[in-house]
């Protein structure tokens, strides 16, 4: 047989296993540790680490490190993903297991004593700009630098075919996973990450955000010129700057400065709200490109 069809058949032969398809579907739909694993489905964690391995080995699971913990996904990129994501749209969503499963991963999540931030109405008023400025261009694959809580994501998500959120606060990270699970927002994942040295390929992704993270950089050039290498030869470069004491046209001159020393094009940056802007909202491309600015 070709190798394709022992591999489908290898993945039959593993989702044939109850306890490997509840965790297969809860990987579908967030990435979880082997620790929530183990407290959704009610198994040992040796027996949940034996579980995740073999799926691993099917290819219909990946395995990443977040700091001192390891995650598990469904594996949305790479060999057969078209053939994956038909074998597991088999699986019934509906299926009351499958419900209850989830339902402790977002107990279990819920738990968690890190503070989730309020919306401000300034945040509310940069969401609506943000959600202005996309809707008419295809988001592509996302990554959002410096994502935080994953507020940005969660409003963006559902619009892009990929999205990855980058921050280098393990606890921000820990209540974003729990944030997008209550979203709804499977193909999201998160990494720790340096907005300075990022683990991606070479123009990996259509659509970058810099996510209020150019003020605390030691280096706001690198981290522009980081987001340029990340970013694909037609995509674009959002910025995201929060404004303090008014200095909306100061940051807009740094900024200016800095996206033309990375070799970016800066569209005009944009007031949020337009009185008393307590953002900055801004767009830019690669200075080669032939792309419009949006």
């Amino acid at each position: 047989m070709l190798p394709s069809t022992n591999t489908l058949l290898s993945q039959f032969k593993a989702l044939a296993d109850p306890v490997r398809a509840r965790i297969v579907a809860l990987c579908g739909i967030a990435e979880c540790s082997v620790s929530e694993l183990t407290q959704v489905s009610g198994q040992s964690q040796p027996r949940v680490s034996q579980h995740v391995k073999q799926l691993c080995e099917v290819n219909l699971l990946e395995r990443f490190k977040d700091g001192h913990f390891v995650y598990y996904r469904v594996r949305a990129e790479g060999e057969s993903a078209a053939t994956r994501r038909r074998l597991l749209a088999l699986l019934p969503i509906a299926e009351p297991q499958f419900l209850q499963d989830i339902a402790k991963l977002r107990a279990l999540r819920a738990d968690d004593d890190s503070v989730l931030l309020p919306t401000s109405d300034a945040d509310r008023s940069l969401h609506r700009a943000l959600v202005e400025l996309t809707v008419s261009r295809p988001l592509g694959d996302l990554l959002d630098i410096g994502c935080g809580q994953g507020r940005v994501l969660k409003l963006l998500a559902s619009r892009a075919n990929r999205c990855v959120g980058v921050d280098i606060d393990s606890n921000a990270r820990r209540l974003a996973r729990a944030e997008l699970l209550l979203a709804g927002t499977p193909n999201t994942t998160l990494r720790q990450g340096d907005m300075a040295s990022l683990e991606f390929a070479d123009g990996e992704f259509d659509t970058v955000i810099l996510d209020d993270v150019l003020g605390n950089s030691k280096n706001p050039v690198v981290a522009m010129a980081e987001a340029k290498r990340v970013l694909s030869s037609d995509g674009q470069l959002l910025i995201l700057s929060s404004v303090v004491d008014g200095g909306f046209d100061e940051q807009k001159k740094q900024i200016a400065a800095w996206a033309a020393a990375g070799g970016l094009r800066l569209a005009l940056p944009r007031p949020v709200p337009n009185k008393n802007p307590s953002w900055l909202l801004a767009v830019a491309t690669l200075a080669e490109s032939n792309s419009a600015v949006a």
